[in-house]
């Protein structure tokens, strides 16, 4: 059965049609929420309130669209708001916990007190990017995405996907120079 009837049977009322759409979806939500927070139980709520807001509100979605799109612009939605509630509330454990897992290269081992100054103030300067240019860097060099994976889950051109992650690399450099880190 293909992902348009399913829906249909969903909207419908067909629990065992939803059964399906989650079965087939699941993974592809949980790769993208887990690239925001890198945490597995953050990520497994996150796919439960995909699911649920889905269920809600899968009345506005409109027939001959991309589901799987539509689905993961929804799971992205929901991962932004989260980030921004940890944000507001000087929860940065969130960010802090996906820059200590970033490969941050150090020749100074044993200086472990520099090296957490260094994640602490990537963390900083991640915050400071756009949206969609975290996201990218985040399911780049967290998740280890290719380019194409990323388009796939984002519905965006590889091409947007690779511009997107130069300014990335770019601002990161600008915002991380003055703490002597970048060349």
């Amino acid at each position: 059965m293909d992902t348009g009837d399913l829906v249909r049977l969903t909207k419908a009322g067909d629990r065992q049609a939803f059964v399906e759409l989650t079965r087939r979806y699941q993974k592809k939500v949980f790769v993208l929420t887990y690239s925001f927070f890198r945490n597995t139980e953050d990520a497994l709520d996150l796919v439960q309130e995909t699911f649920l807001r889905l269920y809600e509100r899968l009345d506005s979605f409109e027939e001959g669209r991309n589901f799987e799109a539509w689905l993961l612009q929804v799971a992205k939605n929901l991962c932004i708001d989260q980030y921004r509630r940890f944000r507001s509330r000087g929860r940065s454990q969130a960010a802090d916990a996906r820059v200590e897992d970033l490969p941050i290269p150090d020749e100074r081992a044993g200086q472990g007190e520099r090296s957490t100054e260094v994640r602490q103030a990537l963390a900083r300067c991640l915050d400071q990017l756009a949206d969609r240019q975290r996201t990218i860097f985040l399911m780049r060099h967290v998740s280890e995405m290719g380019n194409d994976e990323i388009a796939r889950v984002l519905n965006i051109s590889t091409g947007t996907v690779k511009s997107l992650h130069f300014k990335a690399i770019r601002n990161l450099r600008a915002l991380m120079a003055p703490y002597g880190e970048c060349s």
